[in-house]
């Protein structure tokens, strides 16, 4: 938690430092440094066919992201930026960590089982937009890439008897993964898209079959400054 803290702090300090002027000139070179959040309905997708659809879950992000112009409008450009992503799923994978083993079945008599992961990650997007200087209400499209790297991950179900079972940081996760982004709209309102190309889980199969599990995000994202 106290790591998380601190990189809100920091998050918020570079904004500041980077926050646009508004003393720009139309013709001014200038830079879209934004802090962003975003808020995403998430589903698991490429799931062994033993295990069914995931129930409701949803996703969670907050950063700064960084513009480095590419041509003389400022229209075009490329950008990184670090944040913090939370996700929380409602799945059917019932997951166990015996003797630092990770143990994969499919049991329907299980309830709650929530899986949630606390990740850093790190997007790199090419942007073009129709803003200016002193224009800020423009039309925008965004497509990268976000790496994320992760914190902790919990896994958790209840049994028949009510007991519940959690299991965090287990060995067969994938602390390391990646998808595409794309993100569209106008002003405040933009659809947000991510397409998982890792395994959430490595090294894994459940009845003979690969676990090559991965995420699919779809939602809105909200840029400040």
């Amino acid at each position: 938690m106290k790591s998380i803290i601190t990189f809100f702090f920091l998050l918020f300090y570079v904004a500041i430092f980077h926050a646009q002027k508004d003393s720009l000139q139309l013709g001014d070179r200038y830079a879209d440094d934004q802090i962003y959040v975003s808020v995403s309905y998430a589903q698991f997708y490429d799931q062994p066919t033993i295990i069914s659809k995931s129930n409701f879950s949803y996703s969670l992000s907050a950063g700064f992201i960084k513009d480095i112009i590419l041509n003389k409008q400022g229209n075009i450009s490329i950008a990184t930026g670090v944040g913090y992503g939370f996700d929380f799923f409602n799945h059917k994978l019932k997951v166990e960590e015996i003797n630092n083993t990770t143990v994969f079945s499919s049991d329907n008599t299980i309830s709650g089982n929530l899986f949630k992961s606390h990740n850093f990650e790190f997007p790199i997007e090419l942007r073009w937009r129709t803003s200016t200087a002193n224009k800020y209400d423009f039309w925008r499209v965004y497509a990268g890439i976000k790496f994320f790297y992760n914190i902790s991950n919990k896994f958790q179900f209840d049994d028949v008897n009510s007991a519940s079972f959690k299991y965090s940081n287990i060995s067969s996760y994938n602390k390391f993964q990646y998808g595409l982004t794309l993100t569209a709209g106008y002003d405040e309102f933009n659809i947000n898209v991510f397409y998982g190309l890792t395994p959430v889980l490595e090294n894994s199969s459940i009845n003979g079959e690969d676990i090559n599990t991965k995420i699919l995000k779809f939602g809105l994202i909200f840029y400040i400054l």
